[in-house]
Formats: C-alpha cells, structure tokens, sequence
C-alpha cells in the first residue's frame, strides 16, 4: 500500500517519490496509461507535471478511468491541467506570459490539500498553459498574479489540483502539502533509508549473479557512495574501481581524489591518466550534446582498454556507475521526458549496455540528498559526502566552445530576442540605471519541463558600483526580479547575468574557441581561484556548488570571459542563485581579472528553472 506516482515525463516526476519517501511513504512511478486493475493497491494516485500540453495530439495516454475510483487524486503542473481537462474545466493555452521559478500563492483557503499555510506562500512555478475555469464541484483555493487557478479541490472525491510543485525545496510549505495529501490518503509511514540499503543489495546480489563489477569512481560523493555500497554488497574481491584522469578535471583533482579514497579505506582502486585520448576525442568539436556524447564514449573505450590491460574477462565484469536519477530524468530516460541534456552515463553505447543487462546503478533511483543520507548511514567520511559535485565530463562543460556554424546561429538570434527583448526591457528595469543587452552565444536550460538552448541576457551598470547592493549599485533583490520577468516573458532568453568587472562594458562577439589545454588551463586558474576563496570565506557549506564557466566572449578576439554560477539546493531538480557577500565577489573577480586571457567576469543571477545548474 502507498501512492502511486504516474509519470508524465516531467523533469519533477521522481522527485515527488523521493519527497514522500522523506515522510516514510512507500510510493512507486508508474507510466500514466498503467491499467486500473493495476493500480487498485494504491492509497493515493498524484499527476506529475510534463512537458505536453492536454491539446497535443501526441500527449502522453491516460487510463481516465483513476478519476472515477474513488481514490485520492493530486494532479501536479500538467497533471493538473489534465485533471481539469478531463473533468470539464477551462485549459488556457500558455501565451506570451510564462511563469518560471519563485512566485507567490496567495491562499484563499487554507483547508484540505492547502491546511495550515500561510494566506501568502512562496511557491516554485515552470509552465505554460494554465487553469483558467475549474469543473463543476471543484473550488479555487489559490492564485498568483499571473495564474488564476493555481490551487483547486473538489473534497467530496478527493481530487486537487496545484499548478505549482510542492515537491521542489524552493515551495516554502511544499512538504506540509504533500503531508496534508498523504494524511487525506491515510497511508501508512514506515519506509526508511535502511530499508533501501537493505533492498539495493539483495537486488545487487541477484543482479551480479556472482560476476564482477568494474565501477569508474570520480571522487565525488555519488561514485564514492556507490562504491562502498557495491563493496558491502558484493565484496572488494568482486569489485574494483577506475578512477579516469580525462584532462578535464580541476587543478590537483586526481591527486586529490586518490589520496581522499587510500585514507577512506579503498584498497581496490585504479587511476589511469587519459587526457590526451579524450582532447584528442573533442578535437574541433563545438555543439554541447556533441561534446558530451563523445566524452561519455571515451570514458567506455578507456574502461575497454583497461580491462584488456588488466587481463580481465569483459563478460565476467559488468559496468558500474554512480548514476543518479537527475542524470536519468535530464537525459529524457524514462517514457515522455524531454532531453535536457544527455550526461555521459546516458550515451548510446552505455544506453545499449543498459538495454542488454550489463550495467550497474546502485544509486539509479534516488536525489543527491538521499546519497548523502545513504554515504552517512554507511559510514563514508563526513568530508567527502559533503564536498561539491562535479560533473562526470568535468570543466569540458564549463568550457563553452564555438565554430563558424555556432557563431552565426548565435549572432542571428542574438538579434532577433534583443528586438523581443526590448518591448519587455524598459518595464523590467524601471527605477534602475541597468543596461541590458543580449549575449550573442547560447547555453542549455530547462522550462516547462523541456530543453531550451537560449541566450543570456546581461545587465550591466553605468557609472555606480558593480557590486550588488553596494556603492548604489541593483540591490539582490532587483536582479532576481529582473531575471525572473526577463526569462517570462521572452522566449529566446533562459539566463541572466550581471558583470562584475570590469565596471565599463566592452562591446563584445563570440569568438572561435575549442576544448584545448590551453583554454582548459585558464579556466582551471580561474575555478581554483574560486573554490579557495569559498573555503577562505568559509561559504563552501553556504554554497551547494559553483560552477565557474569559461565562454568565448572577446572584445579583442583574444582574451575571454568567465561566468560565476553559485547555486543552493538539496536536490539539484530546482535550484536557487546564491547571494554571495561583496567581500567575496570583490576578491575573487580581482583575481580572475588578473590572468591572462580574461577580460570580464559575470554573475548567473538565473534560478532553476529556467536556466540549469550547468552552462551545458
């Protein structure tokens, strides 16, 4: 008995899982045409969101049927849409105006699904179609300004409808909805994470069958985590580690990474270095999904080329990964999801190992604040559950690159969304000096549950200071509504950033830029300047991680640019920019500014979503 998650492929489908597993509620995902008669153990039925809107043709099938079951219903962002469709309301198809990240709920009434919160909510919002009429025996119980119907109920079936996702950290009550559903379900509580330990290795056990597992560990917590559960479960005869060296990695990692798992207690680990191969790999190579694609093949050939050097037989040892379900759901893994971006796990040749049983992912199904929960119930170091996370492809997508073909296609739309953009411009900047102009390059975000590969939009200062908050310069506070209304209300636009130096702005163009040492070695100057002024500052728990990004913006057609992307968050599925302290800011842009082959220094001021945590 639990509730069952019907997933219309929205990036959040999963993560209502995890959200009710925190409350000890047993919970399965299930595809949304699942037949009843399937289904008729469940406590509880929610809708996830979806990138589909109820007018596509090729909308995911729904087994109606659920409707009239008796069973409790919570349709959320599409979900909620698709119950109001079914049940004879009004869905509005999403115009101009389009509601991504921080809103706020303004409750009508704080009862049943909405019980105990405040008559004002900070809520987290990502569509594009809305509620604007609710079926007959269902009641409004909330809106926002630019949604009319974004709580709804009908308590004589039990089904309710949020345009909103209570799953997400960033609704400031989200947690006590979901409770609120599970209370109206009457579900028992007693899932635990020592129940998933438990669970995972006899599932590991008669999944091995008595081979082998070769694991590539990259020194963050989701390989480590993965790891040590692998040797608990199997034992280290049976599993030996890879940790790869692709010439992508921050400076000092490998040596760090090796020296963290010796004292940890891994006596069964392998480093090879392989920069050359995987630059080689990447050689011209500009298109992000291109890029990755390739990384992610190169890992595969280096584990082959080990196991032949090793001597070891490839049929006896199967893949492991580290992978988590982010990695999954932003890769378009399960049924209906759109490919935000295809991580290196999720490359065709690991996705055909996948398909013929020859991969393992002990971690597959669960958020990075369920692996550290786990790391810290087995027993890993508190310093490496907690170190940020790293991207498996490393700085290669913290290194924006560029050809012929990209620079012209960035130019061309650059144009066309700074015209777009100034309709909306002049009421997004009132009562500040800021200047804004649209970058000509592209970076990949997600919005309304899909991919978008869209153009930042910068704003800069006159002659105040370039600090925020400070010296009469935008206070946080307007550049997060900026951002907020500027990503809205322009299709093309997904980031925004604020320079912070230099204080003039350079009239810059995208400049050709591959993945080569010598780009790598600056960013990787840059990154480190970074990461020692965060544990300097004593922010590096503040922070949940900070991607430090080189792109090929020049005014000379030599040096480039380097963007700071700070972020917090427990999941990775949302995420909040962070608000770090001028002190910092004013230190490490000094810093970067003074190597060689930089020339500006930016600011992502862009939650998630719609801009995602990495560039690419």
């Amino acid at each position: 008995m639990g509730i069952v998650v019907l997933d219309f492929g929205g990036q959040y489908a999963h993560l209502i899982a995890n959200r009710l597993r925190r409350l000890n509620v047993w919970a399965e995902i299930r595809r949304p045409d699942t037949p009843l008669d399937q289904l008729r153990h469940a406590d509880g039925f929610i809708l996830s969101g979806g990138p589909s809107s109820v007018y596509a043709e090729d909308r995911p099938p729904f087994e109606a049927p659920i409707l009239q079951a008796g069973i409790p219903i919570l349709g959320l962002c599409y979900g909620h849409q698709l119950l109001c469709h079914c049940l004879g309301g009004e869905v509005e198809h999403g115009g101009d105006r389009m509601e991504y990240g921080a809103a706020s709920l303004d409750v009508t009434s704080a009862q049943g699904i909405l019980a105990g919160l405040k008559p004002h909510e900070n809520i987290w919002m990502s569509h594009r179609d809305l509620v604007r009429g609710v079926p007959t025996g269902f009641k409004i119980l909330g809106s926002t300004s630019d949604c009319p119907v974004a709580a709804m109920a009908d308590d004589e079936r039990r089904i309710y409808g949020l345009q909103f996702h209570p799953e997400v950290t960033h609704t400031e009550s989200g947690m006590k909805i979901l409770e609120n559903f599970v209370h109206l379900c009457g579900c028992p509580r007693d899932w635990t994470m020592e129940n998933f330990i438990d669970l995972e290795t006899e599932r590991l056990q008669r999944q091995t069958e008595g081979r082998k597992v070769f694991l590539l560990v990259s020194g963050g917590v989701d390989s480590t985590v993965a790891f040590l559960l692998l040797n608990r479960a199997l034992g280290e005869d049976r599993v030996l580690g890879l940790h790869i060296d692709n010439g992508f990695m921050r400076k000092g990692e490998t040596a760090l990474v090796k020296r963290l798992l010796n004292e940890s207690g891994f006596t069964n680990l392998e480093v090879v270095d392989a920069g050359s191969e995987f630059l080689a790999r990447v050689e011209g190579v500009a298109e992000p999904e291109e890029k990755r694609r390739h990384i992610g093949e190169e890992f595969i050939e280096v584990r082959d080329r080990e196991l032949a050097r090793l001597n070891l037989d490839p049929d006896e040892w199967l893949l492991g990964q580290g992978t988590l379900y982010t990695d999954t759901i932003e890769s378009g893994g399960t049924a209906h999801a759109e490919v935000i971006k295809t991580h290196h796990n999720r490359v065709g040749v690991i996705e055909q190992l996948l398909a013929e049983g020859k991969v393992v992912e002990p971690l597959a199904q669960l958020y990075k604040d369920e692996v550290r929960a786990l790391g810290e119930k087995l027993g890993v170091p508190h310093h490496l559950v907690w170190r940020h996370p790293f991207p498996g492809p490393g700085l290669a997508v913290r290194c924006l690159c560029a050809d012929a073909q990209v620079i012209a296609a960035a130019a061309t739309n650059g144009t066309v969304y700074g015209q777009e953009l100034a309709s909306v411009a002049a009421q997004a900047l009132n009562g500040t000096d800021l200047v804004l102009d649209v970058l000509p390059l592209r970076s990949v975000g997600v919005q309304g549950d899909g991919r978008t590969y869209a153009h930042p939009a910068l704003l800069t200062h006159g002659d105040k200071g370039f600090l925020p908050g400070v010296d009469g310069a935008a206070s946080w506070d307007d550049l997060e509504r900026i951002s907020t209304e500027l990503t809205n209300s322009t299709s093309g636009i997904n980031r925004v950033l604020f320079q912070l130096g230099p204080q003039r702005r350079a009239s810059q163009q995208l400049r050709e830029g591959f993945l080569t040492r010598d780009r790598l070695d600056v960013l990787r100057d840059a990154d480190a300047i970074v990461m020692d002024a965060l544990d300097r500052h004593e922010l590096m728990a503040q922070v949940t991680q900070m991607p430090t990004v080189l792109v090929p913006l020049s005014s000379d057609g030599q040096a480039e640019s380097v963007v700071l992307r700070p972020i917090t968050t427990d999941d990775f599925m949302t995420a909040r920019f962070d608000r770090l302290p001028a002190a910092f800011l004013s230190e490490v842009t000094e810093g970067i500014l003074a190597l060689e082959g930089v020339e500006a220094v930016y600011y992502d001021v862009t939650h998630k979503p719609p801009g995602t945590v990495e560039w690419e």
